[in-house]
């Protein structure tokens, strides 16, 4: 039982990457409908998951894709000419064969008999024109795709398909499966069935490798074919049926002096799994390499041997080869943002469905790596962002039509790398927000006070506050207030930061910056009250000395920072976070131009600022609970502790008001560890 769920899991996670490939081939056709090639991978993908799941027995599973398989079949053979409005149904298609994966990995029942599926069913076999299946169908029905012993098909000599042979010279092959071929949920029949669609074929299998039954191996791969093919099929063509196992398999030509083309496959790059489990204890392990490096660096230097010439060669060969380490060990949690950007073009297709809007998706920078938790915790935050931008933003046909626009929406999902930073966009072609509207429900929710005059921002800011909806009435996509603030706190939580930017009729975009790997943060360490702080560099904007900024005060408030024409809450940190009382002595101090994820500015002042750094994180949940203002912590060089500021929480926090008792100095590092 242990190889046969080894070999399951194995099946599923080549389903994820077969599932892409389909995918990638969708979005290919819809751009480029004549393109053979395309329409012939995403069958192969699709007859691959059907090869695999008939061994596993997922019959619903192999019922469906074998009729999908059939559309495409017909596709790439040019009996469907039709391809662009095909399109829908395909995806459609493609997001019920995603389901039904998941619907076998996770073990829950799917039921195939509900009429919404035979409806889809129904739907496939109408574009073929040919009649939809059975709502019960025969178990004893040959589908294909279902497990059916090898002994039973091709144990016997004789032939298979046409009764009239043509008198012409035949194809001799020899077929040898590795063990590849089994494990990745291939059939040998499947292929010789698509084989003998080219002519009489006639089949010999070879049994001379064959072991006795104490020798022999379950998951063994002994059996050989020489299969005799007549008829006017090409070399080529021939061929092209057995590419997709090319890497699997063994494919001679006989009485051919050519080389085979499947012989010619390139070399599969050579890849593990490896459990998730392992890589972060690994990476743990990394960071204290990288801690330890800088804490020898520190004592060496204090003890006056960091200056020896050997000493320097060795320490900056050792720091070297750490960073070095650490960056190949994080690019090990890095993957593809691309599965993520599949997923939410069905969340697009369901949200204008909903909304009676014609909408494409596009998509940019699908090879952007990301951490890999940073990627599943994005799905959120992003399905809300989408059903935004659809919902709130793409017209419906006939209003875009009247205002000059095209008929169908466009919103574009975008990822990429910039300044160490992964930033993804979302941008539609939309009726933008609608600031007089969005300022007009926060004053009657009593969010503001009445006749209040807010910059652009701050009334973009406003729609991520809790309960803030401007949807006239409750539907299934919006109106519940509940949605952007979700998103604010998830991206938030991930150590990010969301903006909104938007013009009137023309659409919105909104951006999302976070950081390439939850493991490290780039910051600024600051002094206050003799203790060492981090202020994450994603959030700071600039920096500048007390005795040369405008600082006023206004009436019974705190102090604010005057700059560019905009009054900015000051934030003596120490004071906040309760290091020691508030004092209006700015004489010495530094200021930190910070900006929180709700577009909120605040000025931090320290005492001094002591350098830019890479530092590792270290959670404290685990010992230490929550501490207000506190995201995190690290450790220094000298061994000490510096705790990691949250940004959100210290620039929302009333002026002069300390967030919690004063924080403890004799953390040592053992604690954050």
């Amino acid at each position: 039982m242990a190889g046969r769920d080894s070999l399951r899991d194995t099946f599923f996670q080549e389903c994820e990457d077969l599932l892409e490939v389909m995918w990638d081939g969708f979005t290919r056709m819809e751009g480029a409908p004549d393109d053979p090639e395309t329409i012939n991978a995403v069958f192969r993908a699709v007859h691959s998951i059907k090869g695999g799941a008939g061994a596993f027995g997922f019959q619903p599973l192999v019922r469906f894709s074998h009729a999908l398989e059939d559309v495409l079949d017909d596709l790439r053979n040019g009996k469907l000419a039709d391809l662009t409005g095909l399109m829908p149904l395909l995806f459609r298609a493609g997001d019920r064969l995603m389901d039904l994966v998941e619907a076998e990995r996770s073990g829950s029942a799917f039921d195939d008999t509900a009429s919404e599926h035979r409806a889809l069913l129904a739907e496939l076999a109408a574009a073929r024109g040919a009649q939809p299946p059975s709502a019960t169908p025969d178990p004893a029905e040959d589908d294909d795709g279902g497990f059916v012993p090898m002994a039973l098909d091709l144990m016997p000599l004789g032939a298979i398909g046409a009764e009239d042979p043509q008198d012409r010279a035949p194809w001799r092959l020899r077929f040898t499966p590795e063990r590849n071929l089994y494990t990745s949920g291939n059939d040998p029949i499947a292929l010789m069935r698509a084989l003998r669609e080219l002519g009489e074929l006639r089949v010999e299998v070879n049994l001379a490798n064959l072991p006795d039954w104490d020798g022999a191996q379950w998951d063994g791969a002994y059996l050989s074919w020489t299969l005799t093919l007549d008829g006017t099929a090409a070399r080529d063509d021939i061929a092209e049926i057995f590419e997709f196992v090319s890497e699997d398999a063994r494919l001679e030509f006989l009485d051919d002096p050519a080389p085979p083309r499947i012989a010619a496959a390139p070399e599969a790059r050579q890849s593990i799994r490896v459990d998730l489990e392992r890589v972060d204890r690994l990476i743990n392990l990394v960071g204290e390499l990288v801690i330890s490096e800088a804490m020898l660096s520190q004592s060496l230097t204090q003890s006056g041997a960091g200056q020896h010439p050997a000493v320097v060669t060795s320490l900056g060969q050792l720091k070297q080869l750490s960073t070095e380490l650490q960056e190949r060990i994080m690019a090990i949690r890095a993957q593809s943002i691309k599965p993520l950007f599949q997923r939410m073009s069905r969340i697009v297709r369901e949200a204008a469905g909903a909304s009676g809007c014609e909408v494409r998706l596009v998509t940019e920078g699908e090879t952007t790596e990301v951490d890999k938790t940073v990627v599943e915790r994005l799905a959120d935050p992003l399905t809300h962002m989408l059903r935004n931008a659809v919902d709130h933003g793409i017209e419906t046909p006939e209003v875009r039509v009247a205002a000059g626009k095209a008929r169908q929406g466009t919103v574009l999902l975008s990822a990429a790398h910039r300044s160490g930073q992964v930033i993804i966009e979302i941008v539609d072609d939309g009726a933008g927000i609608d600031t007089e509207r969005v300022l007009a429900k926060a004053i009657e929710r009593g969010l503001v006070p009445p006749d209040t005059e807010m910059s652009e921002q701050d009334i973009f800011a406003l729609l991520f506050e809790p309960g803030f909806s401007t949807a006239e009435k409750i539907s299934d996509l919006s109106g519940r207030g509940v949605g952007m603030d979700v998103v604010r706190s998830e991206i938030r939580a991930l150590g990010g930061r969301v903006t909104l930017a938007s013009v009137r009729g023309r659409g919105t975009t909104a951006t999302i910056s976070l950081p390439l790997t939850l493991a490290v943060v780039e910051g600024m360490l600051v002094e206050v009250a003799g203790e060492t702080l981090v202020v994450p560099s994603t959030a700071l904007r600039e920096t500048m000395r007390a005795s040369d900024a405008a600082i006023h005060r206004m009436g019974a408030g705190g102090p604010v920072l005057s700059m560019r024409g905009e009054l900015i809450p000051l934030v003596d940190l120490g004071a906040t976070l309760g290091y020691r009382a508030r004092s209006d002595d700015m004489s010495g101090r530094s200021l930190l131009l910070v900006e929180s994820s709700g577009n909120r500015r605040a000025a931090l002042s320290v005492d001094g600022i002591l350098g830019q750094r890479e530092v590792v994180i270290k959670g404290l949940s685990e010992n230490y609970g929550h501490v207000p203002g506190i995201a995190a912590a690290t450790i220094l060089g000298d061994g000490s502790i510096a705790l990691i500021v949250d940004v959100d929480q210290v620039a929302r926090a009333e002026v002069g008001s300390p967030m919690a008792d004063p924080l403890p100095p004799l953390m040592s590092a053992a604690g954050a560890r």
